[in-house]
């Protein structure tokens, strides 16, 4: 279908912004040197913005209000135009920060927004249909760390083509149609707090997306330092940098790949199930890249693919079970609320994760992890109990 595969397309390349300051703060460290604080700052910085953003876009209703493919547009844009400010103000300033929760805020419009289009198009297919641009934004997401790669020790190349590829992504965003199944949805309803505490079934399954949240962005955003450490432990600095690198790009990408895949499947056998499977594997794995850390590199690197593989499948059948538990005129706002709650966690994990390292080491960080999934288990077991 040429309007997802353009969708799809347009996910891939405007999501490439989130992780830019992760995959070139090696290059960025050897020009200036910046506090733990402030090399975390530049990635939660992102999931700041987004919170603020999916809230702003919800309440004011922007993508039922005018056309979403225009606010995807915009959006895009904007986003790629506040990532190439890194171009131009210090490393690690304010101004920098700043920019980065812009990037965030403006992200909000293409994520989201990608979802309800792309939920258009079908119904009886929507778990695949969310999957797939899941798997678009996590392939997005990973991008960063290949260009890095390619483009060698000068970090703001790696800025200009993610910025290039998202402003790219704007105008082709114009070009997709807008499905037979598109609604307007409702703008955010503020009682929606109550039945997110007194709806169990909503509760359960915010809980389960909340222990995916705890392991999923701080696993992202800093996966490529724990590698280059631990690799550093055997080979040298430059060499494990590089190899960092790939094994980044290669473990996102692989999860990326498995989400239209698990989509399907949640279709057939069931939503809760493939969250609880995913977790089980992720968590696991999360403990094993610490026992592995420092040993050898193919065995640490095969662990980090592994988790990159389990660790976001799972993601878009958590809005589904809530869509499923809601009352129908609240199951929007619902989602946004949970999205809203999901993010601000990952402002947490993401900005005490390298300080956190700093303090204890990457293989207790690398083990803290594994908390998230497995109180995400035990909320999805409770839900499927429920029957």
């Amino acid at each position: 279908m040429r309007s997802i595969a353009l969708l799809l397309v347009v996910e891939v390349a405007a999501m490439s912004l989130w992780f830019v300051s992760a995959a070139i703060l090696p290059e960025m460290l050897r020009e200036a040197p910046l506090s733990p604080f402030r090399q975390a700052a530049l990635a939660s910085g992102v999931q700041a913005g987004f919170v603020v953003g999916a809230l702003i876009s919800a309440i004011l209703g922007l993508a039922d209000r005018f056309d979403p493919r225009r606010v995807l547009a915009i959006a895009a844009v904007g986003a790629g135009l506040a990532n190439a400010v890194l171009l131009l103000v210090p490393q690690g300033s304010a101004a920098s920060i700043g920019a980065r929760f812009l990037t965030g805020a403006l992200l909000a419009g293409v994520y989201p927004v990608g979802m309800k289009i792309a939920v258009g198009w079908g119904q009886k297919d929507r778990g695949f249909l969310v999957g797939a641009l899941v798997g678009a934004l996590t392939l997005g997401s990973a991008s960063p760390h290949l260009i890095s790669l390619l483009g060698g020790a000068d970090w703001r190349a790696t800025v200009i083509a993610a910025s290039l590829a998202a402003i790219g992504a704007g105008f082709v965003g114009l070009l997709v149609g807008i499905g037979p199944h598109h609604r307007a949805a409702a703008a955010f309803d503020p009682h929606v707090v109550k039945t997110a505490w007194t709806n169990r079934r909503v509760r359960l399954a915010y809980a389960g997306y909340l222990g995916h949240m705890w392991e999923l962005y701080a696993m992202w955003a800093w996966i490529a330092a724990a590698t280059a450490a631990s690799y550093g432990a055997t080979l040298p600095v430059a060499e494990a940098e590089r190899l960092a690198k790939l094994t980044t790009f290669l473990a996102i990408a692989a999860g990326g790949l498995a989400c239209a895949f698990a989509g399907t499947i949640a279709d057939r056998i069931g939503k809760a199930e493939v969250t609880i499977v995913a977790m089980a594997v992720s968590g696991t794995s999360a403990i094993a890249a610490a026992m592995t850390f420092g040993g050898p590199v193919w065995l640490t690197a095969l662990v980090v693919v592994v988790w990159g593989i389990s660790v976001i499948p799972d993601s878009a059948q958590f809005s589904a079970l809530v869509a499923d538990a809601a009352p129908p005129e609240q199951a929007g706002s619902l989602m946004t609320f949970q999205t809203a709650l999901g993010f601000a966690l990952t402002i947490l994990t993401v900005q005490a994760t390298p300080v956190v390292a700093a303090a204890l080491g990457w293989p207790a960080v690398l083990a803290v992890l594994a908390i998230g999934p497995a109180l995400g288990i035990v909320a999805m077991l409770r839900l499927r109990a429920m029957g």
